[in-house]
């Protein structure tokens, strides 16, 4: 997608669920600030957000790295210039490339997973992505099935993509990751859950996927062809105000308002009550509009 996410209400609903709980976790390592606003590519240090999980993305496009002595797992890619971003902070977390294990991906769409194929290659990692997004990772490319079709960017083709299923979990020693089918931004959205901890407290992670009903100009969710998709979308929602969602990043750091609870500008608990419940509400009433907006608009005849 070329539209970057920003808090906007969504930061208002998070800052106040998540001000509402004690439970907060802060970065054990300090970072220069992002700015909310911040480009795909603008670099950031790498900041340990909880336990074994580290943010090593850029300040405008999320990676994580989820550790343990057995490997590690690698969320998101970036885009193609962002793979040596991620290297950099990974190494200078105090961490080995060839430790990576597995790399996992929110959806396919270039600004996240433009960099899976070079990260692959500088870790030997395996890739595992649900099969959606496989069939886009290994042909480096999306189809008309996406409806962002026509303003993605090709990538490069990631080869032996491992297929998971919607609601398996993805071991490595003692990490356990489990992948949620969250389709709707893109055919493919995944969003992963796991459970971390630190000095006797544990959390829930849930990096959960873009959620925005966004299009190119040919797609129409209103379209009665695609009247499946948006029941699906709807489904989506339903399942991420479900999710265990102690602490909530976004691939799209602004879309769940993460400088705001991270790194050295943090003025929110990182962690808290009901983040994942409004991150999907304000995803409905977008949809919603949508829907609204393209029936008092139809397409020309």
């Amino acid at each position: 997608m070329r539209l970057l996410e920003t808090a906007g209400a969504l930061a208002t609903l998070l800052a106040l669920s998540l001000a509402t709980s004690s439970a907060s976790a802060a970065p054990a390592t300090p970072a220069a600030a992002c700015p909310a606003d911040a480009g795909w590519d603008d670099p950031s240090p790498p900041v340990h957000v909880f336990g074994n999980t580290w943010y090593v993305g850029t300040c405008g496009i999320t990676a994580l790295l989820v550790t343990s002595p057995q490997g590690h797992v690698l969320l998101d890619g970036g885009t193609a210039r962002g793979a040596a971003l991620i290297e950099d902070n990974i190494r200078a977390a105090g961490f080995k490339l060839e430790d990576v294990k597995y790399i996992v991906g929110s959806h396919e769409h270039f600004d996240h997973a433009g960099g899976i194929a070079a990260l692959q290659a500088a870790t030997g990692a395996t890739v595992v992505a649900l099969e959606p997004a496989a069939v886009v990772l290994e042909r480096g490319g999306s189809d008309r099935g996406d409806p962002q079709y026509g303003q993605l960017d090709p990538m490069a083709p990631v080869a032996g993509v491992r297929r998971i299923a919607d609601g398996e979990v993805l071991a490595l020693g003692p990490l356990r990751l489990t992948a949620h089918a969250t389709p709707g931004h893109a055919p493919g959205s995944t969003s992963w859950t796991w459970r971390s901890c630190e000095a006797g407290s544990c959390r829930d992670i849930a990096y959960v996927d873009s959620l925005t009903a966004i299009s190119d100009d040919q797609w129409r969710f209103t379209d009665p062809a695609n009247a499946g998709y948006v029941a699906g979308f709807r489904r989506t929602l339903d399942a991420v105000a479900a999710l265990p969602c102690d602490i909530l990043v976004t691939p799209h750091p602004g879309a769940s308002a993460l400088w705001s609870r991270l790194g050295p500008g943090a003025s929110q608990p990182l962690a808290g009550d009901g983040a994942c419940r409004a991150y999907a509400a304000q995803a409905r009433a977008r949809l919603d509009k949508r829907l609204a907006d393209e029936a008092a608009a139809p397409p020309a005849r």
